[in-house]
């Protein structure tokens, strides 16, 4: 995670601020509030994230494509997990969107420290998988 997130703003919902540290495994989140598939999926992957994190194996970054700092503060008060997330309007989330294409939210990309792709079908996993199976799956990639 950290060369893939190299001088990125990293920050816990109430705002203190984390490095990039290295995992196996990472999950860009690119979601909004004002998206209802985002506000339904967002629950399952809090789920799903509080089962695996406490492994320390796997972390999720929240890349917002909210409309303003405070529908992301909203976003994250009402239904986030204890995941990181980019600050909005910050350039990297721009970044990110480009290097994955992300054209359509939400989308849950796994990918390797280096920013290399294991799977743009993350939330199907998610949704259809046990945690660690999922997990279990993505690390096969590596």
């Amino acid at each position: 995670m950290s060369k893939l997130l190299a001088g990125a703003d990293l920050r816990k919902a109430d705002g203190s601020k984390h490095d990039a540290k290295e995992l196996e495994v990472v999950g860009l989140y690119f979601s909004a509030h004002w998206c209802p598939p985002c506000r339904q999926f967002t629950p399952v992957l809090k789920d799903f994230y509080n089962e695996l994190h406490e492994d320390g194996e796997f972390e999720i970054v929240f890349v917002s494509f909210d409309r303003s700092s405070d529908d992301l503060k909203k976003y994250l008060q009402e239904a986030h997990g204890d995941w990181l997330h980019i600050p909005h309007g910050d350039a990297k989330i721009r970044e990110l969107a480009s290097k994955f294409s992300v054209s359509g939210i939400p989308a849950f990309i796994i990918v390797k420290p280096d920013g290399t792709v294991i799977t743009k079908e993350g939330r199907s996993d998610v949704q259809g998988k046990p945690p660690k199976q999922a997990l279990s799956g993505w690390k096969k990639s590596l």
